[in-house]
């Protein structure tokens, strides 16, 4: 298996060789930025945050991908109200093209369900794994992808954290969420720490600037002091019962209620990560080789 990842991996090069096979040719110097959503426990809201987080970029004009990559527990369709006909694993398998399983959504952005077996996508032969890369590939028409990650440390949770130019890890107040989310990041820099992973905490369901402020200080204080690793704070999204009451809908916020607290936060945090260069990135490309290393 270590052969055939390498293989894959010089195949692919440094040069971007399968978007070259584009007819878009402005796709090689195309950056796409890759953000990871992930969390130490459930409940705490990710999913809800991912969904906002591609509709406000879409606002922008930006062309969006959502993957939803809770492998276990795959919830962004049913926050959608969609029912996918197909996913990720029917490219895996070549039965289906990156374009056959893509969905358009009203919402402005695209959206690819997830595969309880994408995990196991090392475990191919260079010849799938050639296919697989590129399909995939395909993806760097798009500005944004944005990952939906399980909650927990699953090892494809830290595949997909591995991989992408940014992780957002989302907490709460509660004190648990809190614990959990230390914990995970705690996982991810002992674990995936040559990589000099870029973590931004999200505070979420909170009822003043100030507490989210003070959550966010509290963890950075404490990953800095044992873990010595630096996280920064990305924002934070208020407590409001628009979002219970959009999850009923089946709608997000961002469209029953633009105007909301909480759909200004995701505006504003958004308008934050647009402000930050992505450095070095190379894109999906580079997605796809840091995730099939091993750690």
């Amino acid at each position: 298996m270590e052969d055939q990842v390498k293989e894959l991996r010089e195949l692919m090069g440094n040069n971007d060789s399968y978007q070259s096979k584009s007819s878009d040719t402005s796709q090689s110097s195309h950056k796409t930025r890759v953000i990871a959503i992930t969390s130490g426990k459930g409940g705490v809201g990710k999913t809800n945050i991912a969904i906002n987080m591609s509709i406000a970029y879409a606002q922008l004009g930006k062309k969006v991908i959502l993957i939803d990559g809770d492998l276990g527990m795959a919830n962004v369709n049913v926050l959608l109200n969609v029912v996918p006909q197909y996913n990720l694993m029917q490219v895996i398998n070549k039965q289906k093209t990156m374009d056959e399983i893509i969905l358009d959504t009203e919402l402005g952005f695209k959206f690819i369900a997830g595969a309880n077996g994408f995990s196991k996508i090392a475990n191919l032969s260079v010849e799938e794994l050639d296919y697989f890369a590129q399909q995939f590939s395909q993806l760097s028409n798009a500005d944004i992808i944005i990952i939906d990650t399980g909650a927990g440390i699953a090892n494809n949770v830290l595949q997909f954290v591995g991989a992408a130019d940014e992780v957002y890890v989302v907490t709460t107040p509660e004190p648990t969420a809190i614990t959990d989310a230390y914990g995970m990041i705690k996982i991810i820099t002992t674990e995936l720490g040559e990589r000099n992973i870029n973590i931004k905490l999200l505070v979420n369901k909170v009822h003043s600037a100030e507490e989210g402020k003070k959550i966010s200080d509290r963890i950075i204080t404490i990953v800095g002091q044992f873990l010595n690793y630096k996280i920064d704070y990305i924002g934070f999204v208020y407590d409001d019962s628009v979002v219970s009451a959009s999850v009923l809908r089946q709608k997000p916020f961002m469209i029953v209620n633009p105007t909301s607290k909480p759909a200004q936060c995701i505006k504003h945090i958004v308008g934050r990560i647009e402000k930050t260069d992505l450095g070095s990135s190379e894109g999906v490309n580079s997605f796809l080789r840091k995730f099939l290393r091993k750690k």
